[in-house]
């Protein structure tokens, strides 16, 4: 039987540590003059005794070494309990949420999705629109250290292949993974830092500058207004488009940067071709809406700019309503969402790494098929791509292609048109944020959507952030046989 226990003392501190953190938007409200100070005082209270009792009544199992089953269920575990304690803001505070729509929107936050249900932001307390934007940026540092650490460790989808770049934890999980977060957590104030204060250079107020840093660096979405990113100037879009980008390129790089050599970041193979890939659907769009649109180019290709880099990077704001821009580029932004920023970075999706192991393995396999006694092997980085590597790759594809057909089945059944259905189930697995249509696209939100559909996109949230695998591997019933 597998011993929950040391999954327990580390969930429980983590809890307990989200509910000091609601401390934060407490003393936000307090500034402001805010009644809704007391509600982060009573789930701070609330939280922090939770987490911290059950960390203390697990604590006598604490040990180095997990087992793989516990780091499957403890990767499974803080994704799914620290948004039923980060909910409760949103449940007993000014919003006076449903229990569904106040778990679905903190689902997103720490997932970094960035979808909302929720609809006139600007009348939100300011603790609470600060604790939105928490909830991100501590999603966006613990997706780090998950990607660098836990999903390597575990072989999920292609990940074991970044283990020789040091994340090699030889089953020392919790120690590896406190070493990274400390390295990680320095780089990740600083880009918060700087992004912040370019966002007060541009004209923003300081709470906005504050809070849609938090959620421009862990590549959220989450923004303080109804109208996104539409609500500020061009500036702004600037700005935004260069944190997301950096945002999405892996921060393990920028630890060799700091510590003197830019050779790494610069000879990535993932760096390059996600501003490949970003300069050529930028391009595209900019002269779609420049000749069809008749925008004037500098507009045209701000808005083509920042909306595809927001959707490539996973995080999701919006400056504009696209779906009014025409069929091709919707479709166009539909798919770039599937694409991804880099691994070891807070963006979201498929991941360009996958795409570039994909395309070598076809383009190897197209050789064999021209000559069959050459010998041909994929390769990446320079290096040969093991077959373990390579299918694990391909049973990611795979079980993502059938995870969106099912979800966007299920979503059909209740009731939700073909659009919003498939687009919804993309937005969740991929951790975009909007979908397509009215209802739900850059200028809806969720919040309309039926009861049953929040639960299956809350779903679809947490597999989708964890790169499924993680997720489904602890509902096999030979996983808890082999505890």
């Amino acid at each position: 039987m597998i011993d929950l226990r040391p999954v327990g003392y580390v969930v429980g501190m983590l809890v307990c540590a989200l509910g000091l953190a609601m401390l934060g938007p407490m003393a936000i409200d307090l500034a402001y003059g805010n009644g809704h100070w007391r509600v982060f005082l009573e789930c701070a209270i609330l939280t922090a005794l939770t987490g911290g009792l059950v960390a203390l009544a697990c604590a006598n199992a604490v040990r180095e070494r997990l087992t793989i089953q516990q780091t499957f269920l403890l990767t499974t575990g803080v994704w799914l309990m620290l948004p039923v304690f980060g909910a409760l803001p949103f449940a007993l505070g000014a919003t006076e949420a449903r229990f569904v729509d106040a778990f679905f929107e903190a689902m997103s936050g720490l997932t970094t999705t960035g979808s909302t249900v929720f609809e006139d932001l600007e009348s939100l307390p300011e603790g609470l629109l600060f604790w939105r934007g928490l909830l991100q940026w501590f999603g966006g540092i613990g997706i780090i250290v998950v990607a660098m650490v836990f999903l390597p460790e575990l072989r999920v989808g292609g990940m074991q292949i970044f283990r020789s770049e040091g994340f090699d934890t030889m089953g020392k999980v919790l120690p590896r993974a406190a070493e990274i977060s400390s390295q990680i957590s320095v780089i990740y104030f600083a880009l918060t830092f700087g992004c912040a204060l370019s966002y007060l250079i541009a004209g923003m107020n300081a709470f906005d500058a504050a809070t849609h840093a938090m959620t421009t660096v862990a590549t959220g979405g989450f923004a303080n207004y109804d109208r996104s990113f539409a609500a500020f100037g061009p500036a702004v879009e600037y700005v935004a488009v260069i944190f997301m980008c950096l945002a999405a390129l892996p921060f393990v790089r920028y630890v060799q940067l700091v510590a003197g050599t830019a050779r790494p970041l610069l000879r990535d193979p993932q760096v390059g071709a996600f501003f490949a890939i970003l300069a050529g659907i930028v391009a595209i769009v900019t002269i779609y809406l420049w000749i069809q649109a008749g925008l004037p180019n500098e507009i045209a290709f701000r808005k083509a700019l920042f909306n595809v880099t927001s959707i490539l990077t996973g995080t999701g704001y919006a400056s504009a309503d696209y779906n009014l821009w025409g069929a091709f580029p919707v479709v166009l932004i539909f798919f770039t969402g599937l694409i991804g920023g880099c691994a070891g970075s807070t963006s979201c999706s498929i991941k360009v790494f996958r795409y570039q192991l994909l395309f070598s393995a076809i383009k190897s396999q197209i050789r064999r098929i021209h000559s069959p006694h050459g010998v041909f092997t994929p390769r990446y980085a320079g290096r040969t791509v093991s077959d373990e590597v390579l299918n694990s790759v391909m049973a990611f594809f795979v079980l993502f292609t059938v995870s969106l057909g099912l979800l966007s089945v299920m979503l059909g059944a209740t009731g939700l048109d073909f659009i919003t259905s498939v687009s919804g189930a993309a937005a969740a697995l991929a951790n975009i944020g909007p979908g397509l249509g009215a209802e739900i696209g850059p200028a809806g939100n969720f919040g309309g959507l039926n009861e049953t559909a929040k639960w299956l996109l809350i779903a679809g949230m947490l597999i989708g952030r964890l790169e499924l695998m993680a997720v489904y591997v602890i509902l096999t019933i030979g996983f808890w046989r082999t505890g």
